[in-house]
């Protein structure tokens, strides 16, 4: 059965439009019949722990001779690396944050980022590649193009890094900007280019869960 594992990592459990977007995604995934499941986590619900060895970031065989990380870290660390292998596709709820991404989304970056097991290190294996991940990715401002903010987003271009060039997946990304032009009237002037982005965002992630 075709499984979508679904991530959210905003703070905001009510107003969220990372959150909003993301579950337009999972609803039209599971639109596409009874057998399309999805595995859902909350990030900031349910926090994962930071990672507490640096002995986690390397396979066993790639560690020191007198690495001995937490027993319970590592059992955790294999949970979520199977969770994620056991995925045909991905979507992630990732709003900008402090112009970066959740300190929950990069704990869970942490734990399944692992040369040598799901990118290639000492071995050329990338058990994740060509498999669909699409980023979600809300932001308070506009950092558009030719502005003085144009290279403040420090969210995206990581998620970029990590899952498409090492993990080898095929990254699709749905921005919603302005999110704060409703409430911050220094951006009202911008509220109706925040609403159609968040709507086009809204089509684009229901046309990507049915094509993905």
């Amino acid at each position: 059965m075709p499984n979508l594992l679904h991530l959210d990592s905003s703070s905001d459990l009510v107003r969220s439009r990372s959150r909003a977007i993301s579950r337009t995604f999972a609803e039209a995934w599971r639109e596409r019949g009874d057998d399309y499941t999805v595995t859902y986590r909350d990030l900031h619900v349910d926090p994962l722990p930071h990672l507490p060895d640096a002995a986690l970031h390397w396979p066993k065989r790639l560690r020191p001779a007198d690495a001995d990380p937490p027993a319970a870290a590592e059992t955790l660390q294999g949970e979520l690396i199977a969770e994620l292998l056991a995925a045909d596709a991905v979507v992630i709820g990732s709003p900008l944050y402090n112009y970066s991404l959740a300190s929950t989304l990069k704990a869970w970056i942490d734990y399944i980022h692992v040369p040598g097991v799901t990118a290639p290190f000492d071995t050329p294996e990338q058990p994740l590649a060509g498999r669909s991940v699409v980023i979600i990715t809300s932001r308070g401002g506009s950092y558009d193009e030719g502005t003085a903010t144009a290279n403040w987003d420090h969210s995206v271009p990581p998620l970029q890094q990590i899952l498409g060039d090492a993990l080898g997946m095929e990254v699709s990304v749905i921005t919603a900007s302005l999110t704060l032009a409703d409430t911050v009237p220094a951006l009202a002037d911008s509220i109706d280019r925040s609403r159609s982005e968040l709507a086009s965002a809204h089509e684009r992630a229901a046309e990507l869960a049915r094509s993905v």
